[in-house]
């Protein structure tokens, strides 16, 4: 678990130098910088299982993303919503966010949720078996209404008949509606 949570940190660190290269590059803002995003948004993109369980069906594997993001009020928490997918099997993900700013129209996030998987047994991006979920992650507006974004999940004993936790990293584009 100890070396799961370094991984955690390093990737989420790592995904932070990413996104800084991206925020430095979009430009200047309007005449008054805002801190952080505010973005109502939905993305998609990709998802990588990168762990295995040491069992048959929990092998590390590829797929797909879906995420959405709902602000809540003028709180720090946010209302997200994940879909991993391959072509197995999905896992659905509701999340409550802390949101930090980090940077003009940059917030850095770490969540707390439940990952339903449509087919236990069969191997999602983010193991094989409904879990308790824990994430980090980096979101920035880069253009009008758009937004890159990238996070790191680590399902908690998500293999089934095994301890073993699940770890999928994400990352796509988002499209904001507000």
């Amino acid at each position: 678990m100890k070396n799961i949570l370094k991984s955690l940190v390093t990737i989420s660190a790592f995904s932070s130098v990413i996104m800084t290269g991206f925020v430095v590059n979009a430009g200047q803002a309007a005449a008054e910088p805002q801190k952080g995003t505010d973005a109502i948004y939905v993305g998609a993109g990709i998802a990588a299982g990168v762990t295995n369980g040491g069992q048959n069906n929990d092998a590390a594997n590829f797929g797909g993303n879906l995420t959405g993001r709902v602000k809540l009020g003028n709180t720090p928490f946010s209302a997200r919503g994940n879909v991993l997918w391959n072509d197995e099997t999905t896992a659905i993900i509701p999340e409550v966010s802390f949101d930090v700013p980090i940077a003009n129209r940059t917030n850095a996030f770490v969540t707390g949720g439940y990952s339903f998987v449509e087919k236990n047994g069969l191997p999602s991006p983010l193991g094989n078996r409904e879990s308790v979920v824990l994430g980090a992650g980096v979101e920035s507006e880069v253009a009008n209404n758009f937004l890159v974004y990238t996070n790191a999940k680590v399902g908690l004993r998500a293999y089934q008949d095994s301890p073993a936790s699940a770890v999928s990293i994400n990352g796509g584009i988002g499209y904001r509606f507000r």
